[in-house]
């Protein structure tokens, strides 16, 4: 009986140990990601040192958007195109939309939006695309039509007629910035996986969705409410910006999140407005029209009618 105790005894304590060192491991770990995570504010000597890495944290930064898998086309069993609208005025997607001040100088974060168009300015985005199948690129001086709106005062007008020129002073310049951001896009292909037998989702694209930039010259005459796309930009070309690019993080604000991952996780609310289909992909209000109410419901039914997609197949 006594040789029983004791080794009952023994494995407990070996347990405990085991747990220990487990825990220990644990803390070690995360003492280690939120010193990346804070930017070396733990480790600075000034607040000028706040926010930069210290040159081990170079050394040892693999920092780096998780790579797809490949996907061989025999591996596809089912496959469906979504279109899905990312509305900037539900809590959940505010991550997208703020800080809209991007002359914040306090903070390094800055919206999707900005992070994109910055990108696009310096060239580490080369192509935007002016529809959801990438069919047809679009430059910088094309999106200038889209982006800033330029009118010429009355006085301006005068000058011109006067003396065939007009100086810059007569020149209302309006541009889009990310506060005029309503909405976002984006094309995801939800596929199932023979291989690993689960349902999983691939970001293809991503779109910005605002009011026309001369909705700003006359917001008194209600001419916000016409919204369009403003580009469209391939997500998989776009990941290694997006990475480097962070978004509040609401559960842990020494984490922040990236918009990569954020997007791959699909940590956002949406509503489908168009799948693949056979009659050209066309939206669902064009088949559902004024009524918001079952274009919702239908919304919802594509929704379900994908998710059952994995739980039949597992059924027998």
């Amino acid at each position: 009986m006594s040789r029983v105790i004791i080794t009952i005894t023994f494995l407990i304590k070996e347990q405990m140990k085991f747990r220990n060192i487990v825990l220990a491991a644990f803390v070690v770990v995360l003492g280690i990601s939120s010193a990346n995570a804070q930017l070396n504010i733990l480790n600075s000597t000034t607040p000028e040192d706040i926010g930069v890495k210290t040159l081990d944290q170079l050394a040892y930064d693999n920092d780096e958007p998780l790579p797809y898998g490949y996907i061989d086309e025999r591996d596809l069993l089912w496959s469906k195109a979504t279109w899905e609208i990312i509305d900037l005025d539900e809590r959940v997607n505010f991550p997208l939309y703020y800080p809209i001040d991007t002359n914040n100088i306090g903070s390094d974060r800055r919206p999707l939006y900005d992070v994109l168009v910055t990108n696009m300015k310096n060239g580490t985005i080369k192509d935007v695309y002016s529809d959801s199948y990438f069919t047809q690129k679009r430059t910088l001086k094309d999106l200038d039509a889209s982006l800033v709106y330029r009118d010429t005062t009355d006085y301006g007008i005068d000058q011109f007629n006067a003396e065939g020129i007009v100086d810059d002073e007569y020149i209302r310049e309006f541009t889009l910035d990310a506060a005029d951001i309503e909405q976002w896009r984006i094309r995801g292909l939800w596929y199932l996986d023979s291989r690993l037998g689960e349902l999983r989702y691939r970001v293809l694209g991503i779109c910005p969705v605002a009011p026309e930039a001369r909705s700003k010259a006359f917001a008194d005459d209600g001419g916000g409410d016409n919204l369009v796309e403003l580009f469209w930009v391939y997500f998989p070309a776009a990941r290694n910006v997006l990475h480097e690019a962070k978004a509040f993080n609401r559960k842990n604000t020494s984490r922040p999140i990236s918009f990569d991952h954020l997007l791959n996780s699909r940590r956002f609310n949406s509503l489908i407005y168009k799948e693949e289909n056979v009659q050209g992909d066309r939206a669902v209000k064009e088949y559902i029209s004024e009524n918001a109410f079952m274009q919702l419901l239908e919304s919802d039914r594509i929704k379900e009618q994908i998710r059952n997609i994995e739980i039949d197949l597992w059924n027998y």
